[in-house]
């Protein structure tokens, strides 16, 4: 099993070390080098639960990963796949879905051949560091003592693999049935275990976790605030809902539907779920917990 040390969590250690050079104790340049080390760790953490036995390097094993999968004999030919995805993503969204339509959403992510593809090189972390907020996220869990874990919009899996990794119980909800497949597939890969949901067919189960994630999933929702009502029942008394509730108009994200999130945060405050951290550094996640 792998471990992570439990000590403040990192947004929170950077936001301290940038007042040391506020208050003239730190130079920038020994903030840039000391926060680099520390996102280092968490990197290390990431890279240490995705590669697979045999492989050093983590885009190369995911790439390799994505090509056994989809059983294409070409490593160069997945890469391409991957760096075009996200324009793939928005060419299978503009002019056929209805954004206001639950169908027609649930369409798109059960039809896309390309979010497979954008999501697993957003995990590479070739060009952006936030996945590594699901590191974020177990160490919190495991400072509070959770061991039942939900991801919520579970996409590939990546959050999957690295919390049962780390000996959680963990289950993986998505409308995808693509995506469940692949996660599964990834699970089993490593010898790994998983309960599967697909939200399509089934809801969550009650009162059953005490860790809940759902990672820039949000702002994908017709309608937010109703998951917001079946993710509290999922929780029990006293667990976590770890997530990020912001985004902004983005033309190369037609899929990112919601940018007002004052509904959805209003509910969990309705709910009884309370804001108990905030990164106020780096990514902007939250963390509520059901009273």
């Amino acid at each position: 099993m792998l471990k992570v040390v439990t000590s403040e969590l990192l947004p929170d250690k950077l936001k301290k070390l940038w007042q040391s050079v506020v208050e003239e104790k730190l130079t920038a340049e020994g903030f840039q080098k000391q926060s680099e080390r520390m996102l280092d760790e968490y990197r290390h953490v990431w890279r240490r639960a995705l590669t697979l036995e045999g492989h050093d390097d983590l885009v190369e094993s995911l790439l390799t990963e994505l090509a056994r999968y989809v059983q294409c004999e070409s490593p160069d030919e997945i890469r391409r796949r991957c760096q075009l995805a996200l324009s793939d993503v928005k060419g299978e969204w503009d002019g056929t879905v209805d954004r206001d339509n639950r169908s027609s959403v649930e369409q798109f992510y059960n039809e896309s051949q390309a979010m497979m593809y954008e999501l697993m090189w957003w995990h590479t972390l070739t060009d952006d560091d936030s996945p590594m907020a699901y590191v974020v996220a177990l160490q919190f869990a495991q400072q509070h003592g959770c061991r039942q874990y939900l991801d919520f919009g579970v996409g590939v899996g990546s959050g999957a693999i690295l919390f049962a990794r780390h000996g959680m119980e963990v289950a993986a909800a998505d409308i995808s049935s693509p995506m469940l497949e692949f996660s599964e597939w990834r699970l089993s890969l490593r010898g790994l275990q998983a309960s599967l949901i697909d939200l399509k067919k089934n809801g969550l189960p009650e009162a059953a976790f005490d860790m809940v994630t759902a990672m820039d999933v949000f702002e994908h929702l017709v309608d937010p605030v109703a998951v917001t009502d079946e993710i509290c029942r999922a929780l029990k008394p006293g667990g976590f809902l770890f997530g990020r509730f912001a985004s902004e108009v983005d033309e190369d994200r037609p899929h990112h539907i919601v940018q007002d999130f004052s509904p959805t945060l209003d509910r969990l405050k309705t709910l009884g779920l309370v804001e108990v951290w905030k990164d106020e550094w780096l990514w902007g996640h939250q963390v509520f917990q059901k009273q």
